[in-house]
């Protein structure tokens, strides 16, 4: 049943529920993968011409610029451009990168791309650069340990803008450690049916913000996980797709923290939840200060949801607390008639103190000790 509705809620609550070149007088070298042997041919492994020509930007002085040309698609296996570098790295992506199919993958799955300890690095793809994960090949394997696309681990200070990301084999976009990333002007595109697609996935990072983008996914568009603070999603259209989502936080029991999430002017087109925060049962920490502002709906099936028996059963006891939760100017269509569901679980079992034969004194303890024998 489509049903509309426009709603502003505030609360707060604590869960218990080219050719190399320098520019003279700039200091910047310009060095592309087709000098050092790459084919752009989309057949041709161009995997060791990108390695040989990261090293040389990465051992460059002052400033470098790493050219991937337009017109051309450059079939590339595992990667990793790995820091620290000497140099101020600029990527130009202007062509395509192609992944291998399944059949042609032979190494590790984590990741395809990964860059790692690099600060100060900008990729930029100017509006024409693609990144081509070829995840159709593995979505018939939900079992299969499937590569993220592209994986950003220790880079601060870091900006990616003018990107196209499409079909990976799991999460497009992976971020992690990461402290002062701006992503803009990002494209990811994979069907709703592509299992695991995540358009963004955030961990252990801090400062991160994501504006004027736009995902399609098979799963959550951006999803905020433990050890996260200080995230902004601005102008951001996801569809379709999981919703933005803060979790799943305390899987496996771990513990799990994430802070000052800032969600505004984004727009959900017929997602099966909008902003959702979700939590396992079993695990321990918290999620506070979130806020979901100036959103727009289009048939979207859970609009507002917290949902703390994710993957677990119901009334299941939780320890992963939820407080200080601001959703306002929430405007549009639900696709069901529960626009907003707020399922919260109670606290793990009630602590309390016992003593024999202790003698001592305790102040300001939680839980109180009053059998202490002084």
């Amino acid at each position: 049943m489509l049903g509309f509705f426009t709603y502003i809620l505030i609360f707060s609550f604590i869960s218990p529920c080219f050719c190399t070149r320098l520019n003279v007088g700039t200091n910047n070298a310009f060095i592309s993968v087709m000098q050092f042997g790459a084919r752009g041919d989309g057949i041709a492994d161009d995997t060791q011409a990108f390695a040989s020509a990261w090293d040389s930007a990465c051992k460059a002085a002052g400033m470098s610029t790493l050219v991937i040309p337009t017109g051309r698609s450059f079939r590339v296996t595992k990667i990793n451009f790995s820091g620290p570098c000497k140099a101020k790295i600029n990527i130009q992506l202007e062509g395509k990168i192609v992944a291998p199919s399944k059949g042609a993958w032979k190494l590790d799955g984590t990741y395809w791309i990964s860059i790692q300890n690099v600060n100060g690095l900008t990729l930029d793809g100017n509006g024409k650069g693609g990144i081509d994960g070829y995840g159709s090949t593995w979505w018939q394997c939900p079992s299969c340990k499937r590569p993220k696309v592209l994986f950003f681990h220790a880079c601060n200070d870091l900006i990616v803008r003018n990107l196209g990301i499409s079909n990976s084999p799991q999460s497009h976009v992976s971020v992690n450690m990461c402290n002062r990333a701006t992503f803009s002007h990002i494209s990811i595109n994979a069907p709703a049916t592509s299992p695991n697609t995540d358009g963004f996935d955030i961990s252990d990072s801090t400062n991160i913000l994501i504006q004027d983008s736009n995902i399609k996914s098979g799963d959550d568009c951006i999803a905020v996980n433990g050890g996260s603070s200080f995230i902004n999603a601005t102008r951001v259209t996801c569809g379709p797709g999981h919703g933005i989502s803060v979790g799943s936080l305390g899987r496996n029991g771990q513990l799990d923290t994430v802070s000052d999430v800032h969600v505004l002017n984004c727009t959900f087109i017929g997602t099966s939840n909008g902003a959702r925060i979700k939590t396992v049962p079993g695990g321990s920490g918290y999620a506070k200060r979130i806020t979901f502002d100036q959103i727009i709906l289009q048939n979207v099936k859970n609009p507002i949801i917290i949902d703390q028996n994710y993957n677990g059963v119901e009334d299941e006891a939780t320890n992963v607390q939820v407080s200080f939760v601001t959703y306002r100017g929430f405007r549009g269509t639900s696709a069901g008639d529960v626009a907003i569901n707020l399922v919260c679980g109670p606290l793990l079992g009630k602590t309390s103190s016992a003593c024999r034969n202790a003698h001592g004194i305790a102040r300001n303890t939680i839980p109180n000790v009053p059998c202490l024998m002084k």
